[in-house]
């Protein structure tokens, strides 16, 4: 079974459980690692503590939330090995896995996003790493760590 870490702030509380529903319908194990309340709560804190549980092995990706996205998916980009996508469209979900071979993914609990935010994350889901160039390009970017 296809394995997922998921983890949030107080900003997006209400869209964690609906991507933690969805991705239990779709049949993934989730380790929720978010809070559910309103009480506030570092997202810097969240991303790490994901990022920690999902280096610990057998997990797909994992999926951050803040009120933006934005501050959650910097703090783990922050953290060694992660490539981690703030997509705002299905497309741009797509190719965060096609290309980029995205292993986390970022949305805003606050964003009033043109398409649903479990379409957007159905396009990462069902997207697969094309490699090929794509690789060069990864290993290019991930070579840029620590400069």
């Amino acid at each position: 079974m296809a394995k997922a870490v998921v983890a949030n702030d107080h900003g997006a509380v209400e869209l964690a459980a609906r991507v933690v529903e969805h991705l239990k319908n779709r049949g993934y194990e989730v380790s929720y690692l978010g809070t559910d309340k309103e009480e506030s709560i570092d997202y810097p804190d969240k991303a790490e503590e994901a990022v920690m549980e999902y280096r610990k092995g057998g997990y797909d990706f994992g999926v951050l939330l803040c009120g933006t996205g934005i501050g959650i998916s910097i703090s783990a980009n922050k953290m060694k090995g992660i490539r981690c996508a703030l997509p705002e469209t299905k497309y741009a979900a797509t190719m965060a896995k096609e290309h980029n071979n995205a292993n986390f993914i970022a949305f805003g609990g606050r964003i009033d996003y043109k398409e649903d935010v479990l379409d957007i994350l159905d396009g990462y889901l069902d997207a697969s790493f094309e490699g090929g160039r794509h690789q060069r390009r990864i290993d290019k970017m991930m070579a840029l760590e620590g400069k």
